[in-house]
């Protein structure tokens, strides 16, 4: 992982030109003194929500221009005047590497003591998302799409204001001496930080210390854990007894406790390692996941990174060397990689149909801002789609994944355990990787950099972390008319944004997908190597799949949750959305269906919480419609956009089985809340080692708010259940699972009737693989045709 010094980075602490922060300059920052802020200090949060039909003072929110030295007389037709310095970034950009260095300096320096600050260690810093009545404002003044319609007209003509508030920072520290975690808030000022000098800039806006929580795992724990199982005497000997001398072969993967019982509390920062091993040393990609160490029980001691209960509970032989585990060129079955796939190139000749401003995307009506945090990876703000005379037509505020839980169905040890939050115990986006053109993506492609901190505060940086491209997607639609023999066909074509990352043995790929008929559909792809237990000679098990000799892969389940705050047809200040559940019922005989064919579809408005807790149900076709309670189309109904599900399941585990205490949201699969700030994580911001029952969305809903116009956010909880194939084997074939949103009546007819029909440059005759794979040229009579 490149460290920030070694790329130059967009900065979003500007200095007065507006320019970007120099390569290596990242070091300087933390050399920057501090600054008050107090030109800018503004309550932006006081503003209420309208609900009710009526406006908000949003008026107050702006402020009246001041005068701007060397700015011209003149000011627009519309009198809007002329600003000369344009912010540097936007309120919803994650934060860049050097406000990264600001906020952990800031908090390094406030801490009590030498001590204090030499026992801090930087789990997460990420963006404090602010208000979206600032984001409102700053699309409408400061960045693309430049909208002032996005706020309601005030009396005496429009008012701009001179800035936006400054932009914050939420940091998740953990002191390893105390064992306590805490949360600050810093506020980042406007200024390039090194054009100060000093140590820092920040200012502490406020420090909370949260009890009896674990926060979640970092690579440098992983590492620590891998050397302090290695060193551990007893250890060596058990693996001595395996047949295994060579600590490099050893393979330690860190899992976290989970919670079931009181010796997992959070009172201490624990965690129960699996092992593997490899057979060959000089082969750095040689596949250790093939050879699991079984019988062996750590517990390990993360804040003071020491051993603290070890038992070799039963002496399981490692599986043989299994000669089809390897998966690199050559390696695989037979040692001969196919010789017959000929190049498939993917040609932009004019280049790409999207345009990038920052992290501002504009594709075929669609728009919207790509954000990305440690913890969900990809983050996609501000969906909007540009409908003709209607304009930008607001669909959601905020899209992620914020949380996946993958059970096994192995009651057997270590098995039981093996119950991973991946990302509320590790995190997606720390897990990311770095994309390869050409392999991970293809096309045209635009990539985005990722920025965290490291355990001891410094940045990291993931280059080319989130993919944006094109992608052809077949048919769009056709018809052809049977009696003249004509037909119209179209090509579809989709924006896709994304990010893969690896969790240990597993890769999981996350896309959001845009298509040009208005729909938005949210896909996962699996794929890695399976998590496999290790067989008695002559065994077998009936929690899984024996793979190899002595092999075995148990069965599982991988449960994802998508977050969607959604905003169909809402302007800032609106609240304006409910939830309709649709399922299609079968009339009954009698005199409105004599013939017995007859079925139709009935809605159900979700009022409450309670109401909204739902399943899927493919026998009745069950999907869901978020509408707007104010506007309509052309034939007088609500417009909405709807959650059609795809494959699903909930959970295989009994009712009392133990991750469930820290998972109940998987007992639904949607779930419905009115926003609330602080409700971002199903199963709470904490779920590593969590004693306490139902946190997050279960206890939420418990307050049976009211949905019916409010501000609609939607819980997804999509999954499958794994029982696995000797196909799996050695590194899984993608599995893909995911969802569609589609618009319901939000157009007045197809969006996708403008797009232009694609010239066809070959006859399909003259391009049918014969001839030895020789493409025939274009007939003159086919171009002129053309």
């Amino acid at each position: 992982m490149a460290t920030a010094s070694k790329k130059a980075t967009s900065c979003c602490i500007g200095d007065d030109s507006g320019s970007s922060i120099r390569r290596g300059a990242v070091a300087a920052v933390a050399a920057a003194p501090a600054v008050a802020a107090a030109d800018v200090e503004q309550d932006w949060s006081g503003v209420g929500v309208v609900g009710d039909g009526k406006k908000a003072a949003l008026a107050s929110l702006i402020l009246p221009v001041e005068p701007i030295a060397g700015a011209s007389a003149n000011a627009s037709a519309k009198g809007v005047p002329i600003m000369l310095k344009a912010q540097t970034c936007h309120p919803l950009d994650p934060l860049s590497a050097a406000e990264i260095s600001v906020a952990v300096a800031t908090v390094r320096a406030a801490g009590a003591t030498p001590e204090v600050r030499d026992s801090m260690r930087f789990m997460e810093v990420v963006l404090h998302e602010p208000d979206k009545y600032v984001v409102a404002l700053a699309d409408a003044y400061f960045f693309p799409p430049f909208q002032p319609s996005l706020l309601p007209r005030t009396k005496g003509g429009p008012v701009i204001p001179s800035k936006l508030p400054p932009r914050k920072a939420r940091l998740l520290v953990y002191n390893k001496k105390s064992n306590e975690t805490s949360i600050w808030i810093v506020e980042l000022s406007e200024v390039h930080a090194a054009t100060r000098g000093g140590h820092h800039r920040g200012k502490v806006i406020s420090t909370q210390v949260v009890p009896d929580i674990q926060p979640p795992m970092d690579a440098v724990e992983y590492a620590e854990i891998e050397a302090a199982v290695k060193d551990f005497p007893l250890f060596r000997d058990a693996m001595k007894k395996r047949g295994v001398e060579d600590m490099d072969l050893v393979m330690v993967d860190a899992w976290c406790v989970g919670y079931y019982g009181e010796a997992d509390a959070p009172s201490r920062r624990l965690a129960k390692p699996l092992i593997f091993c490899r057979t060959e040393s000089d082969c750095p990609m040689e596949n250790g996941y093939a050879r699991p160490v079984e019988g062996i029980y750590i517990v390990v001691d993360m804040q003071n990174m020491v051993i603290i209960e070890f038992e070799d509970r039963k002496l399981v032989p490692l599986p043989p060397a299994d000669p089809l585990r390897n998966y690199t060129p050559g390696e695989t079955r037979g040692g001969v990689d196919r010789s017959d796939v000929k190049p498939l190139q993917i040609v932009q000749p004019e280049g790409p149909s999207f345009r990038v401003n920052g992290k501002y995307v504009e594709w075929q009506k669609w728009n919207f801002r790509v954000g990305f945090t440690p913890r969900e990876g990809l983050v996609i703000h501000s969906v909007a789609y540009v409908d003709g005379s209607r304009g930008r037509r607001p669909v959601a505020h905020r899209l992620s994944f914020v949380e996946m839980v993958v059970p096994y169905g192995d009651p057997n040890e270590p098995h039981y355990r093996k119950n991973a939050f991946d990302a509320g115990e590790d995190g997606l986006g720390k897990n990311a990787n770095s994309l390869k053109k050409g392999c991970d993506c293809l096309g045209f492609i635009k990539y985005f950099d990722a920025h965290f901190t490291n355990f001891t505060g410094g940045v990291e940086t993931i280059e080319n972390c989130v993919c944006l491209h094109e992608e052809d997607h077949g048919i769009l639609w056709k018809h052809q008319d049977w009696r003249t023999g004509l037909s119209e066909v179209r090509r579809s074509r989709r924006l896709t944004v994304s990010f893969i990352c690896t969790v240990a043995n597993y890769e999981y790929g996350f896309f959001w997908h845009f298509y040009q008929d208005g729909k938005i559909e949210a896909e996962v792809k699996l794929t890695g190597i399976l998590s496999l237990g290790a067989l008695q000679p002559g065994e077998s098990r009936k929690y899984g799949t024996t793979i190899a000799p002595g092999l075995y892969a148990p069965v599982h389940q991988h449960f994802f949750v998508a977050r969607m705050d959604m905003a169909v047809d809402c302007k800032p200040g609106e609240a304006f959305n409910q939830v309709v559940e649709v399922n299609t019922k079968v009339e009954k005989p009698g005199k409105d269906n004599v013939h017995n064919n007859a079925f139709y579809a009935e809605e159900k408005l979700l009022r409450s919480e309670l109401q909204a807790m739902r399943d899927c149900d493919p026998l009745s076709a069950r999907h869901w419609i978020v509408r707007n309670t104010r506007t309509v189309n052309r034939t007088g109904q609500l417009t909405g956009f709807k959650l059609v599900p795809g494959s699903n399941c909930l959970p295989l585990a009994g009712s009392e089985a133990k991750f469930l205490r820290r998972a109940a949201f998987l007992k639904h699969n949607l779930w419905v809340t009115p926003y609330a700030r602080d409700e971002m994580f199903p199963g709470g911001e904490f779920p590593n080692q969590n004693p306490r029952v139902g946190e997050g969305l279960a206890t939420w809903v418990k307050q049976n708010r009211p949905l019916e116009e409010t501000n609609i956010v939607l819980w997804y909880v999509f999954g499958l259940v794994h029982v696995p194939r000797l196909e799996d084997w050695p590194v899984m074939p993608v599995e893909r699972i995911g969802f569609m949103l589609q618009p319901h009546g939000f157009f007045n007819c197809s969006p996708a009737v403008d797009v232009p029909p694609n010239p066809c440059e070959l006859d399909g005759k003259d391009n049918d693989g014969k001839d030895n794979g020789v493409v025939k040229p274009t007939q003159p009579g086919l171009l002129s045709k053309l």
